[in-house]
């Protein structure tokens, strides 16, 4: 499927930008530098809005029960209420939870939150982990007590989670290594080193950096058999992404998982959670699968999927 109209907010800078570049510098495409440029400007952007993103964000309330209206014949012994929940949200689409990458906060989901609420997804958290965290073991961990705390507020047997790049990879640790399966209904990626990337060598003083290493004990574990996996992914990757080396390592191929691939042409890394096309490759991949739940269609039919299996942004 192809996207272009849904680059409209970006164009004015690529517009500048086309008059000027050759259409290769030094062997560079100019679609990479128009990818990278637009890495940047989200990046300056995203720098502004990070402040707004370290705490995590408020829960809302359960609305109070009406007080009931007195008993004429005097008050009554009556068993112990249950616990509040969240009112029932409209229709029976699952909670979406978002999770972002590495160093960074939930602040980078804005647009792509507004998107989901825009078009009927009345509930979306955004969770943070810290940037001090070491293992994504632990962060998947944490990331588990949080969904069985949304799932019992809400009300909601499973959950649908958006992971960009680290958090992809913690959520799909969850899934897979945890039994998350049985909370996580689907799982969509953007920019997730599935096999290690070898970016940034001198990062490896960071151990979370050199668990996300082609290889590392993290990776060998996602590899491993999981035949009763009952989770759908959907992984979207991007041929200008300078953080996936290669680039394919992005993409989730298993033998075992019911899996998706997207190719994202003409954005980076940075722009992947941010952009309206990406934003909605995901909202059909989520509807998709959630008219797949309720249609009883069989999640291991390849022909049931409805999502997008490519996005170009011109």
């Amino acid at each position: 499927m192809k996207v272009n109209w849904a680059t409209q907010p970006f164009r004015p800078l690529c517009q500048w930008l086309a008059p000027v570049l050759p259409v290769k510098v030094a062997g560079v495409s100019l679609g990479l530098l128009k990818a990278t440029a637009l890495d940047i400007a989200i990046l300056a952007g995203h720098v502004l809005l990070y402040p707004s993103g370290i705490g995590q964000e408020r829960r809302a309330a359960p609305l109070p029960a009406p007080l009931p209206a007195p008993d004429p014949a005097g008050p009554r012994l009556t068993p112990e209420e249950p616990a509040p929940r969240l009112p029932a949200q409209a229709g029976r689409r699952p909670p979406v939870v978002l999770l972002h990458g590495f160093i960074d906060n939930r602040s980078v989901f804005v647009l792509l939150r507004r998107s989901l609420a825009q078009h009927g997804r009345q509930h979306v958290e955004s969770l943070n982990y810290s940037p001090l965290t070491c293992d994504i073991r632990t962060a998947a961990e944490l990331l588990g007590r949080h969904l069985e705390e949304i799932c019992a507020r809400t009300g909601k047997e499973r959950v649908d989670i958006v992971g960009h790049s680290l958090g992809g990879l913690i959520a799909r640790y969850y899934v897979q290594c945890l039994g998350g399966d049985r909370r996580v209904r689907m799982l969509v990626t953007l920019g997730t080193p599935h096999t290690g990337t070898r970016v940034a060598p001198l990062a490896n003083a960071h151990p979370i950096v050199r668990q996300m290493r082609p290889g590392s004990p993290v990776i060998e574990e996602l590899s491993r058999p999981a035949s009763d996996c009952r989770t759908r992914f959907v992984s979207f990757w991007s041929d200008f992404d300078p953080l996936m080396v290669p680039l394919e390592a992005a993409r989730l191929d298993h033998p075992d998982l019911l899996t998706q691939n997207v190719r994202v042409s003409g954005i980076g890394h940075l722009a992947l959670p941010v952009h309206p096309a990406v934003a909605t490759g995901i909202r059909q991949a989520l509807d998709a699968s959630h008219i797949d739940a309720r249609s009883g269609a069989d999640p291991n039919d390849p022909a049931g999927s409805a999502g997008p299996s490519g996005l170009t942004v011109a």
